[in-house]
């Protein structure tokens, strides 16, 4: 059985997988990433990683991996496969490619931006399908984004575009960890909905979905929090419609499988923000979950061993 391997490295756990030519997902694992231990720990758990799911499917298809494909986060050089720097994990400038290669004793390796290959299982096998132009973003522990443009993402020139988290939507808001005030995801991330709700309720327990709860059964201050989440992730995604006029916002993360409760709100205020624009980009939900990342980078994997492009549309 011919296979790759598939990583995504997030600040709480690396979800693998083994994925076959037909983009079956054949082992899935997760393990802890053990941020609090040192960027170097993180770099020996993923590599030692990559060399156990390299071992199983020794033992089990009788071959090992063809290839492999990470996603990362933070700013990524694809070219080079270098973590240049994530600062949910602490690293900079980590040659994850060679790393990971020399491990696996030299077959090719493909390095990608997590949002970015996330966006690419999207745009080949989910939500994006067919698409030309489109905005893959993810309401998670924070909020990011991915440019989708004639099957490549843009990468932007130092690897960082799409940090729409990162847009100030509420100049005088709470401060964020880049340094700023009033960042999108200080408001409408999944975290920034449950610290809220949480603040609101007095519960220090509560999460976004307890919240979404609440507005399910009218509680006024639920209510506000959430017409607050929704009032500036539709501010952010003004900004994003009109920089570069995508055919559709594709939306994924904890905060998106609340479904309508978060798509009906956020249409009716984007379409007053943009009544200027005939017509609006569809608003639809990304169909892949949490496999997207796993997904994305063993597609990764496949277009290295064929020597096609890098989400970035990069040979």
């Amino acid at each position: 059985m011919k296979h790759v391997i598939a990583l995504d490295v997030g600040g709480t756990s690396m979800k693998a997988a083994l994925m076959a030519e037909d983009h079956t997902l054949l082992r899935q694992e997760r393990r802890p990433t053990p941020v609090s231990e040192g960027p170097e720990a993180t770099v020996a758990a993923l590599v030692d990683f990559t060399a156990h799911l390299r071992e199983y499917g020794e033992r089990t298809y009788g071959r090992g991996a063809l290839a492999a494909g990470l996603a990362v986060p933070g700013f990524v050089d694809e070219a080079t496969g270098t973590a240049v720097y994530a600062a949910n994990i602490g690293w900079s400038d980590v040659p994850l490619r060679d790393l990971v290669a020399e491990r696996l004793d030299g077959v090719p390796v493909a390095v990608g931006h997590d949002m970015r290959t996330g966006g690419l299982a999207e745009a080949r096998l989910g939500a994006g399908r067919g698409l030309d132009r489109f905005l893959f973003i993810a309401l998670g522990t924070g909020i990011s984004a991915a440019i989708g443009i004639d099957g490549g993402f843009e990468a932007g020139a130092h690897g960082g575009a799409g940090e729409l988290g990162h847009v100030i939507v509420r100049r005088d808001g709470r401060p964020c960890n880049c340094g700023q005030r009033g960042c999108l995801e200080t408001v409408s991330s999944a975290s920034a909905v449950a610290r809220a709700w949480a603040e609101a309720s007095g519960d220090p327990g509560a999460s976004a979905a307890d919240a979404a709860d609440a507005v399910r059964r009218g509680d006024p201050r639920a209510l506000a929090v959430w017409d607050e989440a929704v009032a500036a992730l539709a501010d952010g995604l003004t900004i994003g419609v009109q920089l570069i006029d995508p055919r559709a916002l594709v939306l994924g993360g904890g905060l998106a499988e609340s479904g309508e409760l978060l798509f009906a709100p956020l249409r009716r205020e984007l379409a007053a923000r943009l009544s200027h624009r005939v017509p609006l980009p569809s608003l639809v939900p990304a169909e892949l979950g949490d496999r997207a990342g796993c997904l994305g980078a063993g597609l990764l994997a496949w277009d290295a061993l064929a020597g096609t492009t890098q989400p970035n549309g990069t040979p």
